[in-house]
């Protein structure tokens, strides 16, 4: 006879004399509440926050701030991953470091996902149409650099000094929102749909994990797709009305769309980390 069943007997005239409503009272009473995971908690606020958000619509400052506290406080650890990981050594064998991402969740308000990089690893310029960004930067250390378009400039400039431009006509000019080297724990990075730094690149100084939300996410059939940009400085080109005082001009950037991406080399990964439960 084990210790419980000992227990039990002994008991169990006790429990008998008990209604059975207060007992049953008294256990949910002793229950405790289920605990809610870091990325359940941030599922919850996404779906509040989006919920009647769309392309080109901001959620109110409250609701930004609300999801920005939540991320603030997310490690690595909270999504399953560790330093120690493959995805974050660099493999001297391919000819650009590779990075992986692990799609946490979609719907159409928003989604969730996961950059790992290796020391080196670069996500090149990128827009995001339409959309409200957050991104939390794990652990390790990255250098962002992003732009928003300046007015509306859309010209073909004539090129400047360097023969090898005149192959790159349709340029748009852009101011630098963020030239700036972060490192973990830091607060959430927010861009929106024009303003921010909706346009970023992201190179990692060390082995580091971005943890991504888009709202709404990408779409191709909603004209939502990813564009690709190289960007040349300010002195590379010049054109009618456009001027830029000279200490001024670090500050501002030509961009021109790109199609092929051969330093950039990204493989998809099953996310293992905490499951989300949508009710």
């Amino acid at each position: 006879m084990g210790i419980e069943t000992a227990l039990a007997d002994r008991k169990g005239k006790v429990y008998c004399e008990l209604p059975k409503e207060t007992n049953s009272r008294s256990k949910r009473s002793r229950r405790r509440p289920r605990k809610v995971s870091p990325v359940q908690k941030l599922f919850d606020t996404c779906k509040e926050v989006f919920s009647s958000c769309g392309a080109g619509i901001v959620p109110p400052p409250r609701d930004v701030e609300k999801l920005a506290s939540v991320l603030n406080t997310m490690r690595l650890a909270d999504v399953g991953l560790n330093p120690g990981m493959p995805y974050f050594r660099t493999d001297f064998q391919d000819k650009v470091p590779k990075i992986t991402y692990m799609h946490v969740y979609e719907c159409d308000k928003f989604s969730i996902g996961i950059f790992c990089l290796p020391p080196s690893g670069v996500i090149p310029l990128h827009n995001h149409p339409g959309m409200t960004v957050f991104s939390k930067l794990l652990f390790g250390s990255m250098h962002i650099k992003s732009y928003d378009w300046e007015d509306d400039f859309s010209i073909n400039p004539a090129p400047n000094g360097n023969p090898s431009e005149v192959q790159h006509p349709g340029v748009r000019l852009a101011k630098v929102k963020v030239d700036a080297d972060f490192t973990a724990p830091c607060n959430s990075s927010i861009l929106y749909p024009a303003a921010g730094g909706n346009m970023h690149r992201f190179t990692a100084l060390t082995a580091c994990a971005v943890l991504d939300v888009l709202g709404p996410p990408y779409s191709y059939s909603e004209d939502r797709d990813c564009t690709y940009y190289f960007d040349f400085p300010f002195a590379n080109f010049s054109a009618d009305g456009v001027s830029v005082p000279e200490e001024e001009r670090e500050g501002y950037a030509w961009l021109q769309e790109r199609d092929k991406l051969e330093d950039f080399a990204v493989d998809g990964a099953a996310y293992n980390g905490p499951k989300i439960v949508e009710c």
